[in-house]
């Protein structure tokens, strides 16, 4: 019987998925890691604890899938985004990955605008604006702030293509994650000559780039010694976190939304067209499936608001949950539901960690606003779901905006966990909503690409509509829909009239 094997190498840890040639999961393992921050606001990973990650989550999922080495027919790699990985001829790092959450190139970003002649510009180029995120930037960084450095690169990578290299020895890149770069020209599929050119940068640093199902090479001796594996075994293309998640949740076809409620939230379509975002609120990326693209927004503390309300107000709760022997967040959610629809007037605006779609702001701030003396328990946590919620319903609408009309949406992360939270976003999307099988997302998606590019499967989209498994459906209330949507306009309303403010107290900070 035919495996699969999929890695999505993340900020946190690796981890790796066996599916069979059904699509059936039959192991996840996981190894974690850590980050360095030697600066306030900089982050930083060694590119080798994620292939030292990987060799242990890859052992350990063999082990628990029980699977003869030589039934695995194919590896896919997914990863954390924008990370810029440096390294000198023979493949060796020259410094630490500065990774997508750090914040030092706000100058550099704000300089890629302007050198190439404004943010529309770029986007015409890129398909995105500049964002510290982005991997351009942090090449800028190093070529102004290490130049000792910058001088000796003879390759660029993103963080899964390092893992590709220790696992076949050649430099790849595939389109999807590429198209995070602000190097990348989307229409072309390929590196941007401008972009190139612009900034001084010696295209053969650049790694070739190919589409996300495409073989890139196979695994060596020496590697498939250390996985566990056989040799020659075949490495497909994979994707970027995100646009790889989306394979693994279904989203292939034009009007199918993915809602993923996590620590961030990530509301995610795809488009058959090259469609952007003219005001850069949404990013536009090359998608999984060959020859077409996608369009997404992150909302930077969506799940993570509820979070913080266990970790700060959330003590009754919690004690109660360990009584209980239940999860906090099935307390929490159960008293939200006791509050009226609305939470009677309040509102929460979650920009605890600023905000990146639709405002891309790093001062904004969660608040709470519409308190009286009447403000109960359950109201509090009501308007902390309905606030994350809003926000991702921005997303939402910015997608119908941009011409792609909702067939369904669906719905992952922990706020698809909770009955209650699945109605209410069903109700605020003013869409159905489903939920899928399974919730591994970029190691599925990946194990998928594997499959297809080895031949299991004619096309993505016919193993997605095999492997994947739509498991409940949810419709909006019409009630409830009317009243979220007049309950939606006022939430839009506060954050243009508390923009400045929010300025003014970063100031006084």
């Amino acid at each position: 019987m035919a495996n699969y094997l999929g890695i999505d190498i993340g900020t946190s840890g690796t981890k790796a998925l066996v599916m069979n040639h059904k699509g059936k999961i039959r192991a996840t393992a996981s190894s974690e890691y850590g980050c360095s921050n030697p600066r306030s606001g900089w982050s930083e990973q060694n590119p080798e604890d994620w292939w030292d990650g990987t060799v242990k989550a890859v052992r350990k999922v063999l082990r628990k899938a029980d699977v003869k080495r030589n039934s695995i027919k194919g590896i896919g790699l997914s990863g954390q985004m924008h990370g810029l990985v440096i390294t000198d001829k023979n493949g060796k790092p020259l410094r630490p990955s500065i990774i997508w959450n750090d914040q030092r190139t706000a100058a550099q970003a704000a300089e890629i605008e302007t050198r190439v002649g404004g943010k529309k510009k770029l986007v015409d180029l890129v398909g995105n604006a500049a964002m510290t995120s982005f991997t351009l930037t942090k090449l800028l960084w190093v070529q102004q702030k290490e130049k000792n450095i910058y001088d000796r690169i003879r390759h660029l990578l993103l963080p899964k293509d390092y893992v590709r290299l220790k696992m076949t020895g050649l430099y790849v890149g595939e389109v999807s994650d590429m198209s995070g770069t602000l190097m990348l020209n989307q229409k072309t599929r390929n590196w941007s000559k401008k972009i190139i050119s612009e900034f001084n940068i010696d295209a053969d640093i650049l790694p070739p780039v190919v589409e996300s199902h495409e073989i890139t090479g196979t695994l060596t001796k020496v590697a498939a010694e250390k996985l566990g594996l056989d040799g020659g075994t075949p490495v497909v293309g994979g994707g970027g976190d995100q646009p790889a998640a989306a394979i693994g949740n279904g989203i292939v076809n034009r009007g199918r939304i993915s809602a993923m409620m996590g620590t961030s939230g990530v509301v995610f379509t795809h488009s058959g067209d090259y469609v952007v975002d003219r005001e850069s609120r949404l990013n536009t990326f090359c998608s999984c499936v060959d020859g077409e693209w996608c369009m997404f927004g992150c909302i930077m503390s969506a799940g993570g608001s509820l979070q913080w309300f266990r970790n700060v107000l959330g003590g009754d709760e919690v004690r109660e949950a360990k009584k209980q022997k239940k999860d906090p967040y099935d307390i929490i959610s159960s008293k939200a539901s006791k509050a009226p629809l609305g939470s009677n007037g309040l509102f929460f605006l979650p920009y605890l960690s600023g905000e990146r779609t639709p405002h891309a702001d790093p001062y904004a701030r969660g608040c709470f606003i519409g308190i009286s003396n009447s403000t109960n328990r359950s109201e509090i946590m009501r308007s902390v779901m309905e606030g994350a919620t809003f926000a991702m319903g921005d997303a939402v609408d910015l997608i119908r905006k941009a011409g792609i009309r909702t067939s369904e949406i669906r719905l992952s992360g922990g706020g698809a966990r909770s009955p209650f939270w699945r109605q209410m976003q069903a109700d605020i999307y003013g869409s159905k909503c489903v939920t899928v099988e399974s919730e591994e997302g970029g190691a599925l998606g990946v194990a998928i690409l594997a499959a297809v590019g080895t031949g299991e499967y004619s096309n993505i989209r016919q193993a997605c509509k095999e492997c994947i498994k739509v498991t409940r459906e949810i419709k909006p209330g019409a009630k409830s829909r009317s009243l979220y949507r007049k309950l939606h306009n006022q939430y839009d309303r506060l954050y243009p009239a508390l923009a400045d403010q929010f300025r003014s107290i970063a100031a006084l900070q």
